[in-house]
Protein backbone atom coordinates (compact mmCIF):
# COMPACT_ATOMS: atom_id res chain seq x y z
CA UNK A 1 0.00 0.00 0.00
CA UNK A 2 1.19 3.51 -0.82
CA UNK A 3 0.97 6.47 1.54
CA UNK A 4 1.51 10.17 1.06
CA UNK A 5 3.61 11.29 4.02
CA UNK A 6 6.28 13.70 5.17
CA UNK A 7 9.98 12.97 4.78
CA UNK A 8 12.27 15.07 6.96
CA UNK A 9 15.06 17.02 5.25
CA UNK A 10 17.53 19.65 6.32
CA UNK A 11 20.46 19.78 8.70
CA UNK A 12 20.65 18.26 12.16
CA UNK A 13 19.80 20.51 15.11
CA UNK A 14 18.13 23.01 12.74
CA UNK A 15 14.55 23.72 11.88
CA UNK A 16 13.13 20.84 9.92
CA UNK A 17 11.76 21.10 6.41
CA UNK A 18 9.79 18.30 4.87
CA UNK A 19 9.22 16.76 1.48
CA UNK A 20 5.84 15.28 0.76
CA UNK A 21 6.45 11.91 -0.86
CA UNK A 22 4.58 8.88 -2.08
CA UNK A 23 6.17 5.95 -0.29
CA UNK A 24 5.48 2.31 0.47
CA UNK A 25 3.96 1.76 3.92
CA UNK A 26 6.70 -0.65 4.97
CA UNK A 27 9.50 1.88 4.31
CA UNK A 28 10.93 3.99 7.10
CA UNK A 29 10.55 7.77 7.22
CA UNK A 30 13.81 8.53 5.42
CA UNK A 31 13.50 5.46 3.19
CA UNK A 32 13.36 5.29 -0.57
CA UNK A 33 10.33 7.08 -1.96
CA UNK A 34 8.35 6.35 -5.11
CA UNK A 35 8.01 10.00 -6.07
CA UNK A 36 8.40 13.45 -4.54
CA UNK A 37 5.08 15.28 -4.79
CA UNK A 38 5.57 18.38 -2.67
CA UNK A 39 7.48 20.44 -0.14
CA UNK A 40 6.48 21.89 3.26
CA UNK A 41 8.33 24.36 5.48
CA UNK A 42 6.49 24.82 8.81
CA UNK A 43 8.71 27.69 10.00
CA UNK A 44 8.14 29.95 6.98
CA UNK A 45 4.71 28.39 6.38
CA UNK A 46 5.54 27.72 2.73
CA UNK A 47 4.04 24.89 0.73
CA UNK A 48 4.60 23.63 -2.79
CA UNK A 49 2.41 20.81 -4.09
CA UNK A 50 2.54 18.99 -7.41
CA UNK A 51 -1.23 18.67 -7.61
CA UNK A 52 -1.43 16.39 -10.70
CA UNK A 53 0.97 13.92 -9.08
CA UNK A 54 -0.98 13.97 -5.80
CA UNK A 55 -4.25 13.42 -7.64
CA UNK A 56 -2.71 10.52 -9.56
CA UNK A 57 -1.69 8.73 -6.36
CA UNK A 58 -5.00 9.46 -4.62
CA UNK A 59 -6.93 8.02 -7.58
CA UNK A 60 -4.77 4.89 -7.40
CA UNK A 61 -5.69 4.40 -3.74
CA UNK A 62 -2.88 6.08 -1.82
CA UNK A 63 -3.76 7.16 1.72
CA UNK A 64 -2.44 10.51 3.01
CA UNK A 65 -1.34 10.86 6.61
CA UNK A 66 -3.23 13.29 8.83
CA UNK A 67 -0.70 16.10 8.36
CA UNK A 68 -0.48 15.66 4.60
CA UNK A 69 -4.28 15.52 4.44
CA UNK A 70 -4.51 18.87 6.27
CA UNK A 71 -1.88 20.48 4.02
CA UNK A 72 -3.61 19.19 0.89
CA UNK A 73 -7.01 20.30 2.14
CA UNK A 74 -5.77 23.87 2.65
CA UNK A 75 -4.43 23.86 -0.92
CA UNK A 76 -7.76 22.64 -2.31
CA UNK A 77 -6.53 19.31 -3.68
CA UNK A 78 -9.61 17.39 -2.57
CA UNK A 79 -12.01 19.74 -4.33
CA UNK A 80 -10.15 19.01 -7.55
CA UNK A 81 -10.31 15.29 -6.79
CA UNK A 82 -14.09 15.44 -6.46
CA UNK A 83 -14.37 17.51 -9.65
CA UNK A 84 -12.39 14.89 -11.58
CA UNK A 85 -14.64 12.06 -10.41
Amino acid sequence: MVKLRLKRCGRKQRAAVYRIVAIDVRSRREGRDLRKVGFYDPIKNQTYLNVPAILYFLEKGAQPTVTVHDISKKAGVFTELHLNQ
